[in-house]
């Protein structure tokens, strides 16, 4: 097997249905290093999963040789919280949450969080995107404590206006960076999502390196990198050429053909990309 300098992860809800053995087996056979995860994929409110039962997935990823790097779709499936809500107790509800991801990350093993969740940043109707920034900052503010307690880092996660009418583009992202002004804030990047911003992802790349602390492989077309039209080579140069290293994580929206054969596929066209960079 080729020596990579990236290291490379993929999501665990590519995988569902899959037992949580089967996906640490089939991944690192493939020669991934990272494992990142949902946690709608292992329970309803992360509370239901026991320090005991984290304590077996992390156990059993690095059986594997895997580690589990961090969280993502935080709020995806859940019921009552949104960041940029006008309601404080809605807000302090919504920190005090991430909060328990933070500390289930940690137990994990890991020590990042994407903040995604397109359907919990949503600008409150009747109010202006400016006063969605002030809630919007008030929930983090909360959460800054929780970070502290656990040394994860919450990275922000720009999304296409397709997605999502709060925090499109990794400009917006770093302005509330600025206002935050705490080391475990970052930036996320993912390539699905710069399709869709002011300039092409090497680009956005390169301006904003110095607060990425993750980043997402997907193609334009929501499917692995290798299965539509988005050229991986130039954003692995420029992944290279910033000295990145964090993992490189493929994550998918499509979920065909099957599982296996995107963790396969994907990951040997960005090794294929990674030798051409």
């Amino acid at each position: 097997m080729p020596v990579s300098k990236m290291k490379y992860a993929i999501c665990n809800e590519t995988f569902e249905g899959w037992e949580w053995e089967r996906i640490c087996s089939l991944s690192a056979s493939l020669g991934y290093e990272g494992l990142e995860v949902a946690p709608f994929t292992l329970a309803t409110h992360i509370g239901q999963v026991t320090p005991d039962a984290r304590l077996a997935l992390r156990r059993t990823a690095d059986r594997h040789g895997l580690k589990i790097i961090g969280l993502h779709w935080l709020l995806a499936k859940t019921e009552g919280f949104w960041v940029t809500s006008p309601n404080p107790s809605v807000r302090v509800a919504s920190a005090a949450y991430l909060g328990e991801l933070a500390q289930a990350c940690s137990d994990l093993g890991g020590d990042l969080m994407v903040f995604g969740s397109p359907l919990q940043r949503k600008i409150p109707s009747g109010h202006s995107r400016e006063e969605a920034d002030d809630f919007f900052l008030d929930t983090l503010n909360r959460l800054k404590p929780h970070l502290e307690k656990t040394g994860v880092k919450l990275l922000l996660e720009p999304l296409a206006p397709s997605e999502t009418d709060y925090l499109q583009t990794a400009r917006e992202a770093e302005l509330l960076l600025d206002l935050l002004n705490h080391p475990l804030f970052g930036l996320h990047l993912d390539v699905k999502a710069m399709a869709a911003d002011e300039a092409p992802p090497d680009e956005l790349i390169m301006r904003h390196a110095a607060r990425m602390g993750h980043f997402h492989a997907n193609d334009a077309n929501r499917k692995a990198p290798g299965m539509g039209e988005t050229n991986f080579v130039p954003i692995l140069k420029a992944l290279t050429e910033t000295n990145y290293s964090g993992y490189v994580s493929i994550e998918v929206f499509d979920y065909s053909p099957d599982p296996e054969t995107i963790a396969r596929e994907g990951l040997a066209y960005l090794r294929a990309c990674e030798k051409s960079a």
